[in-house]
């Protein structure tokens, strides 16, 4: 399919893109130097080390998100357990992700470094699961079956904005404990229940009930900054986590970067993946003009480039894109993509934009049909993914701004560029 990606617009897309010119974002740092350490110590905070009994079995539920230092934090979390008397095991929580298949869950894990060989325990996947709560309008709550039959159970994930709707939980704990914990079988039935403008109530809700219902210990909320780097540490116990969730939260919207910049004419996404956000590329930073909350910036034209070698073919979130590149679409798995795509209910999910040939073609297709703007005069951005913002480009159209704002600055001349090859 789309062999000889050829798309002949009228008028040729034959002309010049504008010149970009390199400039660093100039964020706040808050990064924490050792995150073992800061693992440790709150483990050994006096309400968490009292929940875990000695001899006890625990299960950690680790996500397939790209954390930051996500084996450092989980090998630290079980070296704690273990001083602490407990037998943890890690297992796979993570919903439909890797096409709902344990190979594939337990692939994701070792990609990122979670294996029984690096963090000293052993890793169980299973797609069997458990129904510890039906809720009063009859919509099942699903639990990994091997979590089900532990002694405890302690979940570790990054808290951040999520990627579709808001509320004052929205991506962390207790969205794994729901979604993630459930499989795909759990991941199906709450998508089939709610829309997913609900969850930032639904979801809470239902891990309101599990936790009358399961030995949910503790939960490790890790929050990065806008450099993609650990800068909080918390462990918090069962009675207060929707408080303290809310309050991480609040702090990983004031942390995590941005793009400066409120309105965009095209903005080049170079790679998606699953490991950088749940939707490839995180529209709390690229914009999502159809969904409330997502305003801003405000992107006419959104390209994409690649797809990442973590993601193993997982393309959610490419239909966001106006224009791909064939690159791109032939690194697509369909069935691991479609998996997200059915699990989350929302078909659109899986439109195909318009792939071009290479990146400039790409470019050119995007610019070409922007409404009354010359090309030569249009506001470009290129990024990297939406975790790495310290630096980007942008047209020379954009300067003037760069120069008026004092976190940006311009580390480069305006020189021409392909969007063939990585500029970072």
């Amino acid at each position: 399919m789309f062999d000889n990606v050829e798309i002949n617009i009228p008028g040729g897309l034959d002309f010049t893109i504008p010149k970009m010119v390199k400039v660093k974002q100039n964020f706040e740092d808050h990064k924490i130097d050792d995150v073992a350490a800061a693992i440790k110590r709150e483990i050994n905070k006096q309400e968490i080390k009292n929940s875990v009994k000695s001899g006890a079995s625990i299960a950690i539920g680790v996500g397939s998100r790209g954390v930051a230092n996500i084996a450092i934090a989980v090998k630290a979390l079980v070296e704690s357990l273990k001083e602490l008397g407990a037998n943890p095991f890690i297992f796979p929580a993570m919903g439909s992700h890797g096409g709902g298949t344990v190979e594939n869950q337990v692939g994701l894990l070792a990609g990122y470094g979670v294996t029984e060989e690096n963090v000293g325990a052993e890793v169980r996947g299973t797609m069997e699961t458990v129904v510890p709560v039906v809720l009063e309008d009859g919509t099942k709550v699903h639990m990994d079956k091997f979590a089900s039959e532990a002694d405890g159970v302690i979940l570790i994930n990054r808290v951040k904005p999520h990627t579709n709707f808001r509320g004052d939980i929205e991506s962390g704990i207790v969205k794994m404990m729901t979604i993630g914990m459930g499989k795909i079988n759990g991941a199906s039935e709450l998508h089939g229940a709610y829309p997913m403008s609900t969850f930032g109530s639904n979801l809470p809700n239902a891990a309101k009930h599990l936790l009358d219902k399961i030995n949910f210990l503790f939960g490790v909320g890790l929050v990065e900054d806008a450099y993609d780097s650990t800068a909080i540490v918390e462990a918090i116990p069962a009675s207060d986590l929707f408080e303290k969730e809310a309050i991480l939260q609040s702090k990983a919207k004031q942390l995590m970067g941005k793009i400066c910049f409120d309105q965009i004419d095209v903005l080049v996404v170079d790679e998606i993946g699953k490991e950088i956000s749940g939707g490839g590329c995180d529209p709390n930073i690229t914009g999502n003009k159809n969904e409330p909350g997502f305003e801003k910036p405000d992107v006419s034209k959104l390209v994409l480039l690649d797809l990442t070698d973590k993601t193993k073919g997982n393309a959610t979130g490419f239909a966001a894109a106006d224009v791909i590149t064939k690159k791109l679409f032939d690194k697509i798995d369909f069935p691991t993509t479609y998996a997200n795509v059915v699990a989350s209910s929302k078909l659109e999910g899986g439109k195909i934009p318009i792939p071009m040939s290479d990146g400039d073609q790409a470019v050119r297709l995007a610019l070409k049909t922007l409404n009354g703007i010359d090309p030569k005069n249009a506001r470009i951005v290129r990024i990297k993914n939406t975790l790495k913002l310290a630096e980007i480009y942008v047209s020379e159209a954009m300067m003037k701004e760069v120069h008026d704002n004092s976190m940006l600055e311009a580390i480069s001349s305006a020189e021409e560029m392909s969007f063939n090859s990585s500029q970072f």
